[in-house]
């Protein structure tokens, strides 16, 4: 259910929201729950469940057969953990679902349909198999194969994108997901980079499916409206509340965009700018390294993101096509370097990153910032204190860097934060920042201060809006999708650990919670189907 969230801290204590600074986290295994411990054979009888969710769970106490690890990950229902089973010390992942964030039915019954999908799943190489599902009085837990290779979408990031033929071979892999779900009736709903995990680091790893919580079964004909999915790679027929499951051949032709170029082809920085642009469909195959992809690639593109659901293509049909067809023969050349995914990276990034990049090149060192500011100064041959593009481009080719027409756009638009067509010094040392990596963990610690300013450990709502009150074009709207998107424990407030795993992140793009859908793009949808925006013609170019 999602890539589950939380802390053990939150499993162990549920009526304390007050910073707990310094205080080791519980381990929820480990826990007293409440519960009467004890075996059948000893006569002790287990207290009563306040709240059941699973039907035939295969036990109560996991810490009986199970011991808990480190933890793997987090999503906005609970904590995945390692836990090996102390009888044979064989490994798994455990996912824990906190039954005190399933705040309503459809959040308990997508907790239900998720283990029933996975039990009705046949064994498949690339879908994440379920071994075992416990229920005490705080979670419910899943246990589920380990995939200690990492997602997806770290891969990408880590990388840039992908060569074609890389790309190639994941989409194949992705389809196939696809085309066992749809054979078994499951349209997926959520299919994402996140959502695929590679069993080991190697290169050649299996790539599995690991996260069934907004999946759904569904009969020949069947229509569904409501609204579910990760923002990004929602298709636009579930904007209009009239879908099915061709909606996974979408996200996936999404998934394929995004590992030929490093972003995703609709986005926007406010949630109806995401939605109007998936509406439009409107694919740019202009920009690099679209030019160097092969026209197969861009082909199949184009027919999985027809923003026709009936013209779309099915899974078999993708895996049918010429490019899928002969993957082993796809262009293996890299399709541009790193630093070009990070610019367009930039471009992405949401306005509290922005902002706290402009505060940590402001306390950059007189040595970490000289050279990027002699390298400024070249370019400002006018000495006014700012650069435009022609300056950038003419400075840049005097440092030795070529760069392309359409990255040096790229550049601009991402670092001129006032958007008056110009960069100053400090806009372009924080882009250097980025670009270079240079922010450390005291330059974050100063750069999260800036914003804390009663210095109470979290940045509240009313702090965000005061330090970006200054910035162009910072309604209510993006101040409260910052706290959404950043906010991973939904405690409506950033700590500090959550604003570094931001500034950490390469890109801002993937934070896209169930919430964050369900109820956000439910009002969104509602708004643009008022002003007939649903409506608009779609044209890939």
């Amino acid at each position: 259910m999602g890539n589950c969230c939380g802390s053990a801290g939150s499993l162990a204590n549920n009526d304390n929201n007050k910073p707990t600074k310094g205080r080791k986290k519980q381990n929820p295994f480990s826990i007293d729950y409440g519960l009467h411990h004890g075996n059948n054979n000893g006569g002790v009888k287990v207290k009563p469940l306040k709240l059941i969710v699973l039907t035939d769970p295969t036990g109560r106490e996991i810490s009986q057969k199970y011991k808990l690890g480190r933890e793997l990950g987090r999503g906005e229902f609970g904590v995945t953990y390692l836990c090996t089973d102390k009888e044979t010390e064989e490994v798994f992942a455990c996912k824990s679902i906190l039954k005190k964030k399933l705040r309503t039915a459809v959040d308990i019954e997508d907790v239900r349909r998720e283990v029933e999908i996975m039990r009705h799943m046949p064994e498949h190489p690339n879908v994440v198999t379920l071994k075992e599902t416990y229920e005490d009085e705080i979670a419910v837990h899943l246990v589920m194969e380990l995939c200690e290779g990492g997602e997806l979408f770290d891969r990408i990031v880590a990388r840039g994108h992908y060569t074609e033929r890389a790309a190639a071979v994941v989409t194949k892999t992705i389809m196939e997901v696809v085309q066992v779900c749809h054979k078994h009736g499951v349209m997926h709903r959520d299919l994402k980079p996140e959502n695929f995990l590679f069993a080991n680091k190697k290169e050649t790893a299996p790539l599995k499916a690991i996260d069934f919580g907004l999946s759904v079964f569904f009969k020949p004909g069947e229509r569904f409206n409501e609204i579910v999915g990760s923002p990004y790679y929602m298709a636009p027929e579930v904007l209009k509340r009239n879908y099915g499951p061709e909606v996974d051949i979408w996200s996936a032709g999404v998934i394929l965009y995004i590992l030929l170029c490093g972003v995703p082809p609709f986005w926007a920085e406010t949630e109806q700018g995401v939605a109007l642009a998936i509406i439009r469909s409107q694919l740019n195959f202009r920009r690099d390294p679209w030019p160097k992809v092969s026209e197969n690639a861009k082909d199949l593109i184009r027919k999985m993101l027809d923003p026709d659901q009936k013209r779309r293509l099915t899974a078999q049909q993708v895996l049918d096509h010429p490019w899928l067809q002969n993957a082993k023969t796809a262009p293996n050349v890299s399709l541009g370097e790193t630093v070009r995914a990070r610019l367009k990276q930039f471009t992405v990034m949401n306005k509290l990153k922005k902002r706290a990049l402009r505060v940590i090149a402001e306390h950059l060192s007189d040595e970490e910032a000289s050279g990027i500011r002699e390298g400024f100064q070249i370019m400002d041959t006018n000495q006014r204190g700012k650069i435009n593009i022609d300056e950038l481009k003419i400075g840049l080719q005097k440092l030795g860097h070529a760069v392309p027409q359409d990255d040096l756009q790229i550049l601009m638009d991402a670092g001129d934060i006032d958007k008056d067509g110009y960069l100053d010094c400090d806009e372009f040392i924080a882009i250097s920042v980025h670009l270079r990596k240079m922010g450390n963990g005291e330059h974050l610690k100063k750069a999260f201060a800036f914003f804390d300013q009663d210095n109470n450990g979290y940045i509240e709502i009313e702090e965000l809006r005061e330090a970006l009150s200054d910035e162009v074009g910072t309604s209510e709207e993006v101040v409260e999708a910052i706290i959404r998107d950043v906010d991973t424990d939904k405690d409506g407030r950033i700590s500090y650990e959550e604003f570094a795993t931001m500034m950490k992140t390469g890109t801002d793009w993937r934070k896209a919670s169930r919430q964050y859908s369900r109820e956000r793009f439910n009002s969104i949808s509602q708004k643009l189907m008022q002003d007939a925006s649903l409506h608009v013609n779609s044209e890939a170019i």
